[in-house]
């Protein structure tokens, strides 16, 4: 598939955050208004194009109005926005009034698609074509190399993401993908176990193989933005995703934190508790990861011969996660935990374990009203996948 409007970054995407539209009510992460001249185009570029991405056809004259652009420079913009094929005429608004009705411009929405991809699943690697406003048009996956594998890895993600650009029956605009462990913002992965990947420039290389621009970060720091944008989170909160792997996204007063090492929120490698425990994909016993794990965790639940030591495998899964997130909670102030991951796993005595040993870890009328609760948003990773690719070729966020 061709890739619309000009040609792209090709192996190194700015990310900056997410947006809405059909999604469901959004909220931003980045502030608009005017900045220094010597940034003005492109965040003029960008806040056009969010305007019209939230807000719907307008005329360049409502353009105008809500960017506090001038008139000229809206008529500059929309030009080109209409040669790269961004922006489209979608006829003239009907007026009573005199005078020459005013013609409506609109993001190209049925003229572009996004591929999103999630690569924590425990069995698989899933994928799907999304319309700009998010609905999944076509979805596909891949069977997750049964071996660690970094190889193998990419070529089943390859193959996938192949077969999710011939699906496309529109330009592809990007592609987004979520993978577990560490990513630079450059799409470097920098450590993924469970992958088999250390170093692994998997942005760039991706982008080389299907010739589309590629966005690749961590899976629950793109579902956390999702979250957050598409969803009812507070603006200081913990996303965490238990599937193969266990791994969390952070927000903070509105605004998502990578860290120093761009391993923020990388909570699945902590060691939990001094009982030493099951031995880890990293080699380390212990792992909250090896704890709670979805794999893990239902080897140890078909384990059980009754019904209470099932609940008993649950109640100390869920009481490990609290203790290991309880003073993330306390050191940044959240107001709130949101758990991504199988329903009949951690609904139930999983979660009420959690919540009231959480309590029982934090600052008695402090933190009492820290919520936990699991997300309701299905495909959050391709969701997310997807809006990190309005933000970096749009500049939509």
């Amino acid at each position: 598939m061709s890739v619309s409007g000009e040609q792209r970054r090709n192996t190194t995407h700015s990310v900056n955050t997410q947006e809405r539209h059909s999604f469901g009510p959004a909220r931003h992460l980045r502030t608009r208004g005017k900045v220094l001249p010597e940034h003005a185009r492109g965040h003029n570029r960008s806040l056009v194009l969010q305007t019209l991405y939230h807000d719907g056809a307008m005329s360049r004259a409502d353009l105008s109005r809500e960017t506090g652009l001038t008139r000229v420079t809206i008529s500059d913009l929309v030009a080109e926005f209409m040669a790269e094929g961004i922006v489209i005429e979608k006829g003239i608004r009907e007026t009573s009034g005199p005078g020459k009705p005013p013609i409506l411009v609109d993001i190209d929405r049925t003229g572009h698609q996004v591929i999103g991809i999630d690569l924590s699943g425990p069995t698989s690697f899933e994928g799907a074509v999304l319309s700009l406003d998010g609905d999944v048009l076509e979805r596909d996956e891949v069977a997750r190399p049964l071996a660690v594998d970094g190889e193998a890895a990419y070529k089943a993600l390859a193959e996938l993401a192949q077969r999710l650009a011939e699906k496309a029956t529109a330009t592809v605009l990007g592609v987004g993908v979520g993978a577990p462990g560490i990513v630079r913002p450059d799409g470097v992965v920098l450590s993924s176990p469970n992958l088999g990947w250390t170093n692994f420039p998997l942005e760039a290389m991706l982008s080389s193989t299907l010739q589309l621009p590629v966005l690749v970060r961590n899976d629950a720091n793109t579902a956390v933005l999702a979250e957050y944008t598409f969803g009812s989170a507070q603006s200081d909160l913990m996303f965490i995703r238990i599937g193969r792997g266990v791994g969390a996204g952070l927000i903070s007063a509105g605004q998502p934190m990578l860290g120093k090492r761009f391993a923020a929120g990388e909570i699945g490698h902590v060691v939990v508790g001094t009982d030493k425990g099951p031995q880890c994909a990293c080699g380390k016993f212990g792992c909250l990861e090896s704890w709670i794990g979805e794999l893990h965790l239902r080897s140890r639940i078909d384990q059980a011969t009754t019904e209470q030591e099932k609940d008993d495998v649950l109640r100390d899964a869920g009481a490990r996660l609290a203790i290991a997130i309880a003073p993330i909670v306390a050191g940044l102030d959240l107001g709130e935990i949101v758990l991504s991951g199988p329903g009949d796993l951690l609904d139930g005595v999983f979660r009420d374990s959690a919540v009231e040993t959480l309590r029982a870890r934090l600052l008695e009328g402090i933190f009492d009203d820290v919520v936990l609760r699991r997300t309701l948003q299905d495909n959050i990773v391709l969701r997310g996948a997807a809006v990190m690719v309005l933000s970096g070729e749009l500049g939509v966020s």
